[in-house]
């Protein structure tokens, strides 16, 4: 097997290859591999998204299912449910896993369930186990959920509820493409109606080897971050709960609530993620920056004058960014 970093730069190019225009999103899931975190798209329908998370479960070779969220889902559709049985003649409940039951998860328009069925998720998301009656059953090591969604003001969706939109340990915003991208995106979607059965045989026959994710999540541990880069952190999320500290912006009219402690867990967790990627052993200030849009902009919570304004999640964190200094 390769080394681990070759590893994930040949998963990083081969799911860069079926997902044009889109490099971001696909650093991002990796990212969320490698930190044993799950991931959130949110973008318009078309954009790609379950695209992206299909080619990355197809290139790791692990076992995939899928959830397509609906208003009348119910949570045992998603966990798993106990069926009556009768085995050699006498009456057993028998677990019967649901789709969760899978090494990579795709959660498809998570926000078109209602609330129940998206706690049903809180679980596996946070403590990868899944309780059903008195029974608690345990997911696979390599276990992540990508959840896909559309842009809340559209038309039967569900906010999701703070404690769950905490649990991502990315939001990834994911727009349309640029003309160039647009053009290659047709190239190559018609390459793929020409291609014969033969040719997608062997296309899918590259495989990256999922131990290689979780000794690069070995890896993590020891790179190595310093104190700046430490106090950049926890500057930023501080100035996420104490905006007043910043009058010469308007962050303290625009924030409501701040980031909680996780943010700086995933700040730090990315952030290393990043570096590694970057085939660096230490953490440097410009890698919790390229982290920091996906990492803080759902865990703010605008306040009403922000939302009045038409200001988004995504121009606090950039005034955080040019605001906070590093060290």
């Amino acid at each position: 097997m390769h080394n681990p970093q070759t590893a994930v730069t040949e998963l990083f190019e081969h799911v860069n290859r079926s997902v044009i225009g889109q490099p971001h999103v696909v650093k991002s899931l990796i990212i969320g591999l490698l930190t044993n975190g799950h991931v959130l798209l949110e973008g318009l329908p078309g954009t790609a998204k379950t695209r992206s998370i299909k080619a990355l479960a197809e290139a790791l070779d692990v076992s995939f299912g899928r959830i397509q969220f609906t208003p009348d889902l119910l949570p045992s559709d998603v966990t798993g449910t106990e069926v009556y049985q009768e085995i050699s003649g006498r009456p057993q409940l028998h677990f019967q896993a649901g789709p969760i039951f899978n090494s990579i998860v795709l959660a498809d328009e998570i926000n078109r369930a209602p609330a129940k069925v998206q706690a049903a998720l809180l679980e596996a998301m946070a403590e990868g186990t899944i309780t059903i009656s008195d029974s608690t059953h345990d997911l696979p090591e390599l276990f992540m959920v990508l959840a896909t969604q559309n842009p809340v003001e559209q038309e039967g969706t569900y906010p999701l509820p703070e404690a769950q939109m905490d649990r991502f340990m990315m939001k990834v915003n994911v727009d349309y493409p640029d003309d160039a991208a647009e053009k290659e995106i047709i190239r190559l979607v018609r390459n793929e109606e020409e291609q014969t059965n033969e040719n997608k045989q062997s296309k899918k026959n590259v495989h990256i080897d999922p131990n290689a994710i979780l000794m690069g999540r070995k890896e993590l541990a020891t790179v190595h971050v310093s104190d700046i880069a430490e106090n950049y952190i926890v500057a930023l999320v501080m100035a996420t709960r104490h905006p007043e500290r910043y009058p010469h912006t308007q962050l303290a009219k625009w924030i409501e609530v701040g980031s909680s402690p996780r943010a700086s867990i995933a700040l730090d967790k990315c952030a290393r993620a990043h570096a590694w990627v970057k085939n660096r052993m230490h953490v440097l200030p410009d890698d919790i920056r390229a982290v920091a849009h996906s990492v803080l902009g759902h865990r703010i919570s605008l306040s009403y004058d922000a939302l009045a304004d038409g200001i988004t999640s995504k121009e606090v964190v950039q005034v955080l960014l040019n605001s906070v200094v590093i060290g």
